[in-house]
């Protein structure tokens, strides 16, 4: 059996194409022998430079000798044309053979700057076990090099020849697999969905999990201003696993109840989570003032409670992290500060483009202040596209810059007619029913997708809503039990607000309700919450005024 770099790949839940790409690393492991390595790019990974030796390709398979082997798997429906074969995804076109090529030449770069040229050999390999090419002459890719239809029961035999076991073992060939097996270093994204499609992998190529653990100064206190995807979830889990290994109380605490729910999922045991109100909630009813939620200034009543109650030690940590900072209000910072034990840690995380009520960010005098305005969760064309429509009023978001090596996930924008009333639903409802079925065929299972509203809970035609034609909709009542537990109908497909979903991520996102006439800065940050908890796939469902400003395609 073959030796498959990474090897936790059976144990991850892999969603559309990457299901298919499952099935050739099986049979690559069970039909390639011993001697040869096969590395892959069924986990979301990104390497240094922004260049991922997996961009266009699936699989490069290292021959004992040490000869290397691209392999692109295309599945699916493909186009013979003229110029050469084609992928059709949705309205878009790419070419296979350019893009196998860019692929092949970025490698050599790589190893030619790594190994010295000549001392390498790189062979090519295009998989399109879907498709039967017709006229190969035109396909830009060498005939002998194409594994299509009629020939998808020769594979391993095909990569074989092409990378025989028995020819010399090149010079660099140790040199080879360090630098494929180094490249990847592969960290758990926590920002993904729990439950929804298992766990993706995120490579953050020094970004802040590794370095900003590393910053040493007293008294700690440091303010990361991070975009969405540069790694704050990861950073706030590895603080707390070291403090938690060092024997020290820890307290996380964000602003939304759901990321709370989350975090307190993939938390070591012992760290203590919270959102804002939840914590003061159970400090009030540690000081015997239980709060009453059917009063509608609830949560005013439980901010005055926390900040009048004397803290003693059980409420006293060693470490305080506090996430979606940005969201946070002036009095709440002393309100925290009194749960600090001397010679505390405090970590402040935010994100200004997420700053979606439009708050004034709070001071903190005297604090570090780090910067991070990579994102390396969502595909590129993503970033592109959200820095495009919404960098011309938006200074943050025309800084934005892409990490991930992942790019055409093709968004798309789906238009409904603006109509006042009852017809507006209906348009909204339709529209979104259609994008929801087109997730399903492009693959994605109902709990990998994830319907957010553009607008709130209050203002969304969608939230009194069981089902979306066929597919039942699990969303949030808007209830809270006598605990101050949010209720939720039982459903597959999650509906959000995006005011509720920040902080996390889902595979598929269909970004709805999405309806403006001016596109200002609280517009630009509302798309750029909505879009970037995309990993996968993206689809914007809009009306056609706001379709105006989102470049919609025709």
């Amino acid at each position: 059996m073959a030796r498959i770099v990474p090897d936790d790949w059976k144990h991850l839940a892999a969603t559309g194409a990457a299901a298919r790409e499952r099935e050739t690393l099986a049979l690559f492991e069970e039909a390639l022998p011993a001697d040869y390595t096969v590395y892959h790019g069924v986990h979301w990974t990104r390497l240094n430079q922004n260049f991922s030796v997996f961009g266009e390709a699936d699989f490069v398979i290292v021959s004992p000798a040490g000869r290397v082997m691209i392999v692109e798997q295309k599945t699916g429906f493909l186009r013979e044309t003229p110029k050469g074969l084609v992928k059709v995804h949705l309205q878009t076109e790419r070419n296979v053979a350019i893009a196998l090529a860019r692929t092949i030449e970025g490698l050599h770069r790589r190893f030619t700057a790594a190994f010295g040229a000549g001392t390498y050999f790189i062979e090519e390999l295009l998989y399109c076990p879907d498709h039967v090419v017709r006229n190969a002459a035109i396909a830009g890719v060498n005939p002998a090099r194409i594994v299509d239809a009629t020939r998808k029961d020769r594979l391993a035999a095909i990569v074989r020849e092409a990378l025989p076991a028995d020819e010399p073992r090149l010079p660099c060939a140790a040199k080879i697999h360090h630098f494929l097996a180094d490249e990847l270093a592969l960290t758990p994204d926590a920002s993904a969905l729990v439950g929804a499609a298992g766990t993706l992998v995120t490579r953050l190529a020094g970004g802040l999990a590794t370095w900003a653990r590393r910053l040493e100064f007293s008294p700690f206190r440091l303010r990361v201003i991070g975009t969405a995807g540069s790694g704050k979830t990861q950073l706030a889990v590895q603080v707390m696993n070291d403090a938690v290994a060092r024997g020290q109380r820890v307290l996380y605490v964000c602003f939304n109840r759901p990321l709370a729910d989350h975090i307190a999922r993939v938390a070591p045991p012992g760290v203590k989570v919270a959102n804002y109100h939840q914590l003061c909630d159970w400090i009030a009813r540690d000081a015997g003032r239980a709060p009453d939620f059917g009063r509608p200034d609830v949560f005013d009543q439980l901010e005055q409670i926390f900040a009048q109650t004397a803290i003693d030690a059980r409420w006293q940590f060693d470490v305080l992290i506090v996430d979606e900072g940005q969201d946070f209000m002036q009095p709440w910072v002393a309100a925290l500060e009194r749960l600090l034990r001397p010679g505390a840690a405090w970590w402040w995380l935010e994100d200004p483009l997420q700053n979606l009520y439009m708050r004034e960010s709070v001071t903190l005098d005297g604090w570090t202040v780090l910067r991070e305005s990579t994102n390396y969760r969502s595909p590129r064309d993503i970033l592109d596209y959200v820095r495009d429509v919404a960098g011309p009023v938006s200074q943050d978001a025309a800084r934005l810059v892409a990490g991930s090596p992942f790019d055409g996930s093709d968004v798309a924008v789906s238009i409904y007619e603006h109509h006042d009333g009852p017809q507006a639903a209906e348009g909204i409802v339709d529209a979104t029913k259609r994008a929801i079925t087109q997730a399903l065929g492009l693959g994605f299972r109902r709990q990998d997708i994830v319907v957010l509203s553009f607008r709130g809970r209050e203002g969304s035609a969608l939230t009194a809503l069981d089902h979306l034609g066929p597919h039942r909709l699990r969303s949030f009542t808007g209830k809270y039990d006598l605990f101050g537990n949010p209720e939720y109908r039982e459903g597959d497909v999650l509906l959000e607000s995006i005011y509720r979903f920040k902080g996390q991520a889902a595979p598929c996102v269909i970004f709805t309700e999405i309806d403006f006439d001016t596109l200002d800065e609280r517009v630009a940050r509302k798309l750029f919450v909505g879009a970037t908890r995309a990993t996968m796939k993206l689809i914007l469902v809009a009306s056609q005024r706001a379709a105006r400003h989102l470049r919609a395609p025709e």
